[in-house]
């Protein structure tokens, strides 16, 4: 798989990396036999970056990909911390990140932590001296080896991008999420901060397996938080409603390479992004890790698919959400 830097972490990473939300059974139960079968086939296919949390599974995401990270030492593995409070910037302060790195570190089982972001705080945050600082003593007493930060808005982005000590900045991004190309990406790339791609495939819209009558179970955040009831709304597809989504994916459809599925030329679209480092897509199971895995050997995407993917955007998705992340 392409390897490329993980922006300021100066690790080398497979350009397809992991997203283990679902591992944590936020996405409806998932066995830790078939979390551990998914590892394993997204590792034999040259995954070597995974993204967790702490709120993930209130800590089980990060104890099963700690459990196999004892076998396989040279995965980067990125954690996030903060969603396990209530959502005010009184909260970011060092007493609580030494408690929360203190759990991560005994649920990933290790002295330092690869990278920990910052997991979508309150706006202010991003403008504290303070809550910087404290990240940099925890780098300088090794118990994290670099910070970053997961966002939901582009303007948060680029108020992190602009502190020297960011590491990476984790944000939406996929065919039905191009504000970012404007002017996060330019400027992470400026800056050598790495831009790790979440979402990518709009909660699953993007792949192509869903229709009208599909649903979720009531454990399943795609049930429960369709108008962001339980968390910002642009976590669950993207923002988009459902139908237009749908129709969306129908307009893309003829434009997947033969051989590709929907999924795969989705993720393909974003590593043809300049800029990204990793995209993250989530997994429940061995074949959906492999298939996610094989989009970084596709070739990269003709222009002409580019501008035409861009014409859907603008069509059906610009105007539902552009403005509002």
């Amino acid at each position: 798989m392409e390897q490329r830097v993980l922006g300021k972490t100066g690790r080398r990473v497979g350009v397809v990396g992991l997203g283990a939300w679902q591992l944590g059974a936020d996405w409806g139960e998932v066995s830790e036999a078939e979390a551990r079968a998914t590892l394993e086939a997204a590792v034999e296919a040259g995954v070597s970056f995974i993204d967790t949390a702490d709120v993930y599974g209130d800590g089980r995401s990060e104890q099963i990909v700690g459990r196999f990270l004892r076998e396989h030492p040279d995965l980067t593995v990125a954690t996030k911390m903060g969603r396990r409070v209530a959502q005010v910037p009184a909260n970011y302060v060092m007493d609580n990140f030494r408690a929360w790195n203190d759990r991560s570190r005994a649920n990933l089982g290790v002295d330092t932590l690869d990278l920990v972001q910052l997991h979508c705080p309150p706006t202010p945050v991003y403008s504290s001296d303070a809550v910087f600082d404290a990240l940099d003593t925890l780098v300088a007493e090794k118990r994290i080896a670099a910070y970053g930060v997961s966002v939901e808005t582009a303007d948060e982005a680029l108020t992190a991008i602009a502190r020297p000590g960011v590491a990476s900045v984790q944000i939406i991004l996929n065919a039905f999420r191009l504000k970012p190309l404007e002017r996060v990406l330019p400027a992470a790339e400026a800056a050598g901060t790495g831009i790790i791609a979440r979402v990518p495939l709009a909660s699953g819209l993007l792949s192509g397996r869903y229709d009208e009558s599909t649903t979720f179970g009531p454990d399943d955040h795609r049930t429960y938080n369709r108008h962001g009831e339980s968390f910002d709304v642009g976590e669950t597809f993207s923002g988009v409603d459902f139908a237009t989504g749908l129709e969306a994916v129908r307009r893309l459809a003829p434009l997947v390479p033969p051989g590709a599925t929907m999924a795969q030329f989705a993720l393909r679209w974003i590593l043809d992004q300049r800029g990204v480092s990793v995209v993250i897509p989530g997994a429940r199971n061995p074949g959906q890790a492999r298939a996610n895995a094989a989009a970084a050997g596709l070739a990269p995407l003709p222009g002409e698919v580019l501008r035409a993917v861009s014409e859907v955007y603008d069509e059906l998705i610009r105007p539902q959400v552009h403005d509002r992340w």
